[in-house]
């Protein structure tokens, strides 16, 4: 014990004789200008946020290394409107924590240095496996951000979602693996709808855990979804979705698997579907069971306001609708 308290109080006199030398180096440099004082001040506070880092877990030790260190100095202007305004004041150690690990950081620095984002402006929805974020490229155009969380065990609940669909082989059941396959299952899913022109948001890039949509709403907020909202003429919101979900069976060929309220917002007058990373493929073994929970969650939905249909009705439109006028369409950042 005596030579490892011997060593620590070392390694803390040393830690102190570097951090003298780099603050006497520092204010040589600040004399130069008025910028280099604030580049110092910056890397201050970077220093101190790392250093609380590190002194609450060692989960972000890796943040200190040189070169995870000079990524985060690429983003963390890009990011700090995430959360918050100001130097640093963006970081809400319960959010920090479960939205922006190693693996959200070097994803987003990645798509960043693809310019297909450049900014990450402020959270629009939250919920189990993901936070939304409102975002920007670099033309200025808004973009979401869907960051989906790498620390926790949510993903384990899905998979029976995932078993099953063959674009899918060679499950793993890691928790790192979970997140990726849903990922890339989530994106995969909205080209195959986009391409049959039904409305989703369209894909526009993906790195590990990170998905980056068309966004949907105003400058301030997303769009509300359907379950917010009352409707005027709910018997036109019932044929859009009736027709969205035959198109899904018959073209398409995929289940949504959770099409309800809350995962459809009500955007520009219409209702957009969203949340389709567990829709299955028409083959899996569970497809004509989750069919059967989609069309009676939008029965029950018709039901409250006031359209006479019963769940019969329903699945004849979904299975016999006539679909000829329906065409598959291209996009940008179609991917299958």
């Amino acid at each position: 014990m005596a030579d490892e308290d011997k060593w620590n109080d070392e390694l803390g006199s040393n830690k102190r004789q570097r951090k003298r030398r780099r603050q006497h180096r520092d204010a040589r440099k600040s004399n130069s200008s008025e910028k280099g004082k604030d580049d110092i001040f910056a890397r201050s506070e970077e220093d101190h946020f790392l250093s609380n880092l590190e002194a609450k877990s060692g989960a972000y030790n890796w943040m200190k290394e040189d070169r995870h260190k000079r990524m985060f100095r690429d983003i963390e202007s890009k990011i700090q409107g995430a959360i918050g305004e100001g130097t640093y004041d963006w970081v809400d150690r319960r959010v920090f924590d479960q939205v922006f690990d190693r693996m959200t950081l070097m994803s987003l620095y990645k798509l960043m240095q693809a310019g297909t984002v450049d900014t990450i402006d402020f959270p629009i929805a939250r919920g189990k496996e993901a936070h939304v974020f409102h975002a920007t490229d670099i033309d200025g155009k808004t973009l979401a951000v869907k960051i989906f969380h790498t620390s926790n065990a949510v993903f384990k609940n899905l998979i029976q979602y995932i078993e099953g669909d063959r674009r899918f082989g060679g499950l793993r059941r890691r928790h790192r693996d979970l997140v990726d396959i849903w990922v890339r299952k989530e994106h995969r899913n909205l080209s195959r709808l986009a391409r049959w022109g039904l409305n989703v948001p369209r894909p526009i890039g993906i790195h590990k855990n990170v998905l980056v949509m068309e966004y949907l709403g105003t400058k301030i907020a997303a769009s509300p979804k359907l379950r917010e909202v009352t409707v005027e003429n709910p018997e036109v919101v019932f044929d859009d979705l009736i027709e969205f979900l035959a198109i899904c069976w018959q073209k398409a060929s995929l289940v949504h698997g959770d099409f309800s309220p809350y995962n459809i917002l009500w955007h520009n007058d219409a209702p957009v579907v969203i949340d389709v990373g567990q829709a299955v493929i028409k083959t899996h073994p569970r497809a004509q069971e989750f069919l059967v929970r989609d069309v009676t969650r939008l029965v029950e939905w018709s039901n409250k306001n006031g359209i006479e249909v019963t769940l019969a009705e329903a699945m004849y439109e979904v299975l016999n609708m006539n679909l000829d006028h329906v065409k598959q369409v291209t996009f940008d950042g179609e991917e299958e």
